[in-house]
């Protein structure tokens, strides 16, 4: 008997085989309750992506519908098997379809395809591989801004740009597997005192160390099998690392791995977190 496989990136799954779509949910709950309600179902099946409850657009009689994202097409087609004219939290059944639209070529390709946020990944990591299934360490991060003319000028402007590179390696001790990730951010501020200097290295610190974990953790591949054990394997053909964009607050320049090397060759680092 063959073991069923299936394997997890840490990127947003685009793949329609791994949406489910549930409709005729009645309206004698509130919507809060019913996203509650579906998400213990079907969580219980694997991590889920997405889960959104949407009330029916008329003519259609008054309900809700939902649209679920597994990070596993296995899991979401036995979720849709198992819940399909099922009652769930309702007196009567709903329908649970696996979306069937042809996903386009250029979302499934690997490289094209957006990274997880730190937050996903952290969620993805711990649900299928323990609290203590993985680990990280910071190998450098440290302050990579100098001082030239043009940094001179922005001063007397009371403008500052910063500048943190880091390195960091995620393992994985009971799969004897790690992967090294490299983040380069900037941020420019206006300087109006040393509080605010702190809180915008605080920030940018914090920020650089979860981009360089995002990287590690996109080399990483999750093997599920159907005995309900998971494999870690890290990819090995990529000679550099693709920075995803920054979203949030603070603005961000990404810095490509080329330029950190050359900070690297530049200087000497010291291999100690500041």
């Amino acid at each position: 008997m063959e073991t069923e496989v299936d394997i997890l990136e840490f990127r947003v799954p685009v793949e329609n085989k791994k949406t489910l779509f549930v409709w005729d949910i009645q309206p004698c709950h509130c919507q809060a309750f019913i996203h509650v309600s579906l998400f213990g179902v079907f969580s219980s099946f694997g991590p889920l992506y997405l889960l959104k409850v949407m009330p029916n657009c008329p003519p259609a009689p008054p309900g809700f519908y939902a649209v679920v994202k597994f990070y596993s097409a296995a899991q979401a087609s036995k979720a849709q098997q198992q819940t399909d004219r099922r009652t769930l939290f309702q007196t009567t059944p709903v329908k649970v379809r696996v979306c069937t639209k042809q996903t386009p070529s250029h979302l499934l390709d690997p490289y094209n395809s957006k990274l997880l946020s730190h937050a996903r990944c952290v969620e993805l990591a711990n649900h299928c591989l323990g609290f203590n299934g993985w680990s990280t360490r910071i190998i450098t991060l440290k302050e990579l801004s100098a001082a030239g003319p043009e940094e001179e000028e922005e001063e007397r402007r009371r403008e500052r740009k910063l500048r943190y590179g880091c390195m960091l390696l995620l393992s994985f001790p009971q799969h004897g597997a790690s992967s090294t990730g490299v983040s380069v951010e900037e941020d420019t501020f206006t300087d109006t005192g040393p509080e605010v200097c702190l809180q915008y290295r605080c920030k940018l610190q914090r920020l650089v160390r979860e981009k360089a974990l995002v990287q590690a953790f996109s080399t990483v591949l999750l093997i599920l099998l159907g005995n309900g054990k998971v494999m870690v394997e890290v990819r090995q053909d990529r000679d550099q690392l693709p920075l995803e964009s920054t979203e949030g607050n603070v603005q961000v320049t990404t810095v490509s791995w080329s330029e950190f090397a050359e900070e690297i060759n530049e200087g000497e680092w010291d291999l100690s977190v500041s």
